[in-house]
């Protein structure tokens, strides 16, 4: 058995598993922010006897543990390089403390590249190569897996999608940034923001939800284009086509057989997410690889890291 694990900005996940794409147990918990890395490693060490203990396993079948984290990471030094999310994370050696802890070889991966290794593995990927994994949440992460391995660049990572340089053009200006400021949950949430205060003398729903609300969210304005909500609409338009330009260089560059895409945003279905996207992205994929790919849901759910965790576990 395996232990896989998922340390994110918001959501902790451990589960067990052989690395066949079932898991025996899974122990779920919520991020404290402000209790830092160290919290983290706290409800870690809480969480890991509550685990077995409902798998019914003692310590000693477990053979070894992987580890999702939510930033890159360093295959050489096995440490985090960096957190965006949460103060204490930057430069631990995240791999050797797991060691340390559970007297087990422990691998360190960046949860986009783990969590595209288990829909590659047992997911909507399966059976397929390449794999072009995307998760399109409060930001946007990728991970390519050629041959049920992942791809790391020279160690430090690569994919990531989201730090691709688009530009984005209002009536007033223009400015470079990287794609998750405009197609992440976050940043369409932005882009609404910034089209109400362009458009003051538009009344519609969404004007309605921020000022009852004073904040939007990505639901907010999701459900705000079901009832064909003009800025809603428009927000959204904006940010499927920067994804979709994001991921035509992806297919230029690397013709994946299958694009796999997760994430609380991609959740907005059919209709309003792959629908549109796909039509995006064929009007501007590259012409003689526009039969090579295809661009699905994926299929492992809030656990699919955790999977993945201890695929890297089995593997190694």
């Amino acid at each position: 058995m395996f232990l896989g694990i998922e340390i994110g900005g918001t959501k902790l996940q451990l589960g067990i598993g052989r690395g066949d794409g079932i898991l025996q147990s899974l122990w779920r918990g919520r991020v404290e922010p402000e209790r830092g890395a160290a919290g983290i490693r706290a409800q870690i060490e809480s969480a890991v006897p509550l685990l077995l203990e409902q798998a019914g396993l003692e310590r000693g079948a477990l053979r070894g543990v992987g580890i999702g984290f939510g930033g890159p990471v360093d295959d050489a030094t096995r440490t985090v390089i960096k957190s965006h999310q949460i103060e204490g994370w930057d430069g631990f050696p995240l791999a050797a403390w797991i060691s340390a802890l559970l007297g087990l070889p422990a691998v360190l991966g960046n949860d986009a590249d783990v969590a595209g290794l288990a829909e590659a593995l047992f997911g909507a990927g399966k059976g397929l190569s390449p794999i072009f994994y995307v998760t399109v949440g409060t930001g946007i992460g990728g991970g390519l897996i050629i041959d049920g391995n992942i791809y790391r660049g020279v160690g430090r990572g690569a994919a990531e999608i989201g730090h691709l340089a688009v530009w984005h053009f209002t009536s007033h200006a223009a400015r470079r940034g990287p794609l998750e400021s405009l197609a992440s949950g976050w940043g369409i949430v932005a882009t609404a923001e910034e089209l109400l205060a362009e458009r003051r003398d538009l009344d519609c729903l969404l004007r309605h939800l921020h000022t009852e609300k004073g904040k939007l969210t990505a639901e907010d304005v999701a459900n705000a284009a079901r009832q064909f909500d003009p800025i809603a609409r428009d927000a959204l338009h904006i940010a499927l086509e920067e994804l979709a330009f994001g991921l035509c260089q992806v297919i230029a560059l690397l013709c994946p057989r299958r694009i796999v895409i997760g994430g609380g945003v991609s959740l907005m279905g059919e209709d309003l997410f792959f629908a549109p996207l796909r039509d995006a992205v064929a009007r501007h994929v590259f012409r003689p690889f526009a039969d090579c790919y295809e661009i699905v849901p994926a299929a492992l759910g809030e656990e699919v890291v955790v999977h993945g965790a201890v695929a890297l576990a089995q593997k190694t």
